[in-house]
């Protein structure tokens, strides 16, 4: 009974601080998601309500939003190099080391953009000077999104990977609401001083925030499937290589339905929030601004439901619903967003965002680590969702040059629908299934 007991004890207490460990990662993984979100999408709330009249003045007002909405995009361009970067390292000397690198470079660009000279102040070196600070965002942005699901996933118990890596994907809407809060609160002061001062406050508060982040992911161990790469022989010297090796075909189906993913939030977060806010429909903004709160609060909530039913069910039945819910509350997005009814314009983001992307987004953290041995999982991760997000982040401008001066929501509603049915179809194609701490794809079951 003793030697039971001696046994038992030290059993308890490894699960117990194995426990306590996975509830430390979560916590870091989350808080700085959140932040380095906030940071991310802070400029995109931005770029559709004030940055194209501060920034690029002496255009039309198409024109300016065009140049916003290309300024928005550069960010996304950024991503896949610093996805490739960090990913490289990651995969090279760890996780952890990564994750407070990229906050930092988040928190630091994103508080810069909060100082900076306005086109009446600097002429043409303003404009230069936002879009380097937005490239440097996407540098950051590109190496922290693998880092941190592989953080939670990698930590997570072997049929609960979806639960844990939908834990930093909280981040997102969580970031996306404290971005889109701030901005409806200064949005409501006088134009002058919202266009003098007003909105730089958003970008310099963030400069908290990451001191937060950085503390508490200095805290955090490191993932233990890293561990075990460096124990059994230490990782590889080009994980890229090791990516090439496994053939386009994972690569093209995990960027393929990040593109369905990330059009989802250009469409709904930036694109319909200009189109909405904007032109005939300007009296529209303050509303419009409180449907993406509602649905982006939602969203949070729901996304540790949507990764836990993606280990209940599996990843591609999440994805596909997700996909199938957004594509459906495009038929009608546009007319109810202009409608002036509060309660329609609340449903579209709700639909779209709290329920149709929390799906996707809950499953496809999983989705993708399953598809990858961990001894490139982070370079994976970085070509794969980093590639379908930057080819997305060009959906609102493609969409506003279709549109030209026209006040029409036509163009991004088929570009929304084009990449959701191509997402569909790589999803639907997958045939690795959600599991535990495989390490390759070759040991999955079949869906």
């Amino acid at each position: 009974m003793k030697a039971a007991e001696s046994i038992e004890v030290p059993a308890t207490r490894a699960t117990v601080a194995n426990r306590s460990v996975s509830r430390r990662v979560l916590l870091a993984s989350t808080i700085g998601s959140a932040i380095e979100w906030y940071d991310f999408y802070l400029y995109s709330t931005a770029s559709a309500l004030v940055l194209g009249p501060l920034f690029f003045p002496n255009q039309s007002p198409t024109a300016g939003t065009l140049a916003a909405f290309a300024t928005y995009a550069a960010g996304f361009v950024a991503r896949p190099l610093g996805g490739v970067v960090f990913g490289h390292f990651g995969d090279r000397i760890g996780r952890k080391s990564m994750l407070v690198l990229t906050l930092l470079i988040m928190g630091v660009a994103t508080f810069l953009v909060g100082v900076l000279p306005t086109y009446e102040q600097a002429g043409i070196i303003a404009p230069i000077l936002l879009v380097t600070l937005r490239v440097l965002q996407g540098i950051g942005l590109g190496g922290e999104w693998g880092g941190g699901v592989l953080m939670s996933g990698e930590h997570a118990p072997a049929n609960r990977r979806g639960l844990y890596a939908s834990f930093p994907a909280s981040g997102f809407p969580l970031g996306l609401f404290a971005s889109t809060m701030v901005f409806r609160l200064v949005a409501d002061l006088p134009e002058h001083q919202l266009l003098t001062w007003g909105w730089r406050l958003p970008f310099l508060a963030s400069i908290v925030l990451v001191v937060v982040g950085v503390f508490v992911r200095l805290g955090v161990t490191e993932s233990p499937e890293f561990v075990r790469v460096q124990q059994a022989g230490g990782p590889v010297k080009v994980p890229l290589a090791g990516v090439a090796k496994q053939g386009p075909r994972p690569v093209l189906r995990g960027a393929f339905a990040s593109l369905g993913l990330a059009m989802i939030v250009s469409v709904y977060s930036v694109y319909l929030l200009s189109y909405a806010s904007s032109g005939p429909a300007a009296a529209q903004g303050p509303k419009v601004l409180n449907g993406l709160l509602i649905g982006a609060l939602l969203e949070a909530l729901l996304l540790p439901v949507a990764g836990l039913l993606s280990d209940i069910l599996g990843r591609r039945p999440l994805l596909l619903f997700g996909y199938a819910v957004c594509a459906l509350v495009g038929l009608v997005a546009p007319q109810w967003l202009l409608s002036g009814d509060q309660t329609l314009i609340i449903l579209t983001f709700v639909l779209a965002m709290g329920i149709g992307h929390a799906a996707v987004y809950g499953a496809i953290s999983a989705f993708l680590i399953d598809m990858f041995p961990p001894e490139h999982r982070y370079s994976a991760l970085a070509v794969t969702y980093q590639l379908g997000a930057t080819v997305a982040s060009f959906g609102p401008l493609a969409a506003a040059a279709l549109a030209g001066p026209a006040h029409t929501a036509v163009p991004g509603m088929f570009l929304l629908w084009g990449c959701l049915t191509a997402a569909a179809v790589a999803v639907a194609a997958e045939r690795t299934r959600r599991t535990g701490r495989a390490s390759a794809p070759s040991a999955q079951p079949s869906e």
